[in-house]
């Protein structure tokens, strides 16, 4: 049933018993998609019930007809302790539940469907455990950021004069999908809407948006305020496509600057401080580094360039400059000047310093890099430079 290698589907359910141990905890009961994915390697309506110390029972809703050791069909949340009884199963005297990532009123039918005392969190451990990867979450990594930067380098070639930043995206996701995109870009929290990935042209960059990303755009709709607006690639502007890793099940992440014919001088001085960031990072990052230094690195050459009132964009400026990646593009640690966490070795990272240049539009990179335990392997090969459209 799982397409996940047994022995990696073991290693999850492993670390996600030791987690409950650690948190003293008798039981979880997942509900997110991702986490159901992480843990059996399919997705499907329905609940895993994880015990501390035995294998994990599958609650199924929806597809019908899956069968073997362990899974039971349901079709609502309260048939669960009748069927743990009726199987020999004790009924749990405390679940965990993902509470960041289902509706209130959710977590209160299972709670009164399992008769817990009370509501606990396990949302953000699960993020933390899986924050570092196994060397076959990191083949996944390293093989979608090649297909990644194959994708990017065909973008000279779509582009012709007169089109606008949705024109050209077109021709990008058309290409992202014959080349395998999964088209889905998977993000944890709120305002966190986004379809396949953010192209800036020019001044659509300095755009505020209400989601999370390191920068904004108006988009096409109100519906969807964010990324590409139907902005004419006029010469002497710029261009900043950050489109979606998404050709494995774990995902890397990349941004690429284009210059449209021409651009001022200072464009190609942001765009070279965001290289000095990256290659700063680049040498100093390691497991044990804290996370914060990182930001204060970036920060410290932001102000030694006077460019502070264009980092990480204009009148709204986004306060981090990396985050990891893996099922999702938005997984720990993030990279922030009030972080706690540390670089742990097997964790993948994005780092993104960017600029937004009134009059032009935005300049800066992406890469995506793995933690190791004296440097940082960089998996984004694809070309760095400003890349002239014309």
């Amino acid at each position: 049933m799982s397409k996940l290698p047994k022995t990696e589907t073991d290693k999850r359910l492993q670390k996600l018993q030791q987690l409950l141990s650690t948190m003293q905890a008798e039981s979880c009961l997942i509900t997110s998609q991702v986490n159901k994915y992480w843990l059996t390697g399919f997705i499907f309506d329905g609940y895993i019930l994880v015990y501390a110390q035995s294998d994990p029972l599958l609650f199924v809703r929806r597809p019908a007809g899956l069968c073997g050791n362990n899974i039971f069909m349901i079709r609502k949340p309260e048939q669960i302790p009748g069927l743990l009884r009726e199987a020999g199963f004790r009924v749990p005297g405390q679940v965990l539940l993902e509470s960041d990532t289902i509706t209130l009123s959710a977590a209160l039918r299972l709670q009164a469907a399992l008769e817990m005392p009370e509501i606990k969190n396990i949302s953000a451990a699960i993020r933390e455990i899986r924050s570092v990867k196994s060397a076959y979450e990191l083949d996944q990594i390293r093989e979608s950021a090649a297909i990644h930067a194959k994708v990017y380098e065909l973008i000279p070639s779509l582009y012709h004069k007169g089109m606008t930043d949705l024109a050209l995206q077109i021709e990008i996701e058309r290409q992202m999908r014959l080349h395998g995109s999964m088209g889905i870009f998977r993000s944890f929290g709120e305002n966190m809407d986004i379809f396949m990935g953010s192209m800036l042209a020019g001044d659509n960059a300095q755009v505020a948006s209400p989601y999370d990303y390191a920068l904004g755009g108006a988009g096409i709709t109100p519906l969807l305020p964010l990324g590409a607006s139907g902005t004419l690639l006029a010469p002497g502007t710029t261009l900043m496509v950050d489109m979606a890793g998404n050709y494995r099940p774990c995902m890397d992440d990349m941004t690429r600057t284009f210059v449209i014919e021409h651009a001022p001088d200072i464009a190609y001085r942001a765009h070279q401080v965001s290289l000095d960031i990256l290659h700063t990072i680049e040498a100093t990052a390691k497991a044990g580094v804290p996370c914060a230094v990182l930001w204060h690195i970036a920060e410290k050459i932001v102000k030694e360039n006077k460019l502070e009132a264009y980092f990480m964009g204009t009148a709204q400026q986004a306060k981090f400059v990396g985050h990891g990646v893996g099922l999702e593009i938005n997984e720990p640690p993030v990279l922030t000047p009030r972080s706690n966490e540390v670089l742990e070795a097997g964790m993948a990272i994005a780092i993104e310093p960017k600029f937004v240049l009134p009059g032009i539009g935005a300049a800066g990179i992406e890469n995506t890099y793995i933690v190791h335990d004296d440097r940082l392997e960089k998996v984004t090969l694809c070309e760095e430079s400003l890349i002239i459209l014309s």
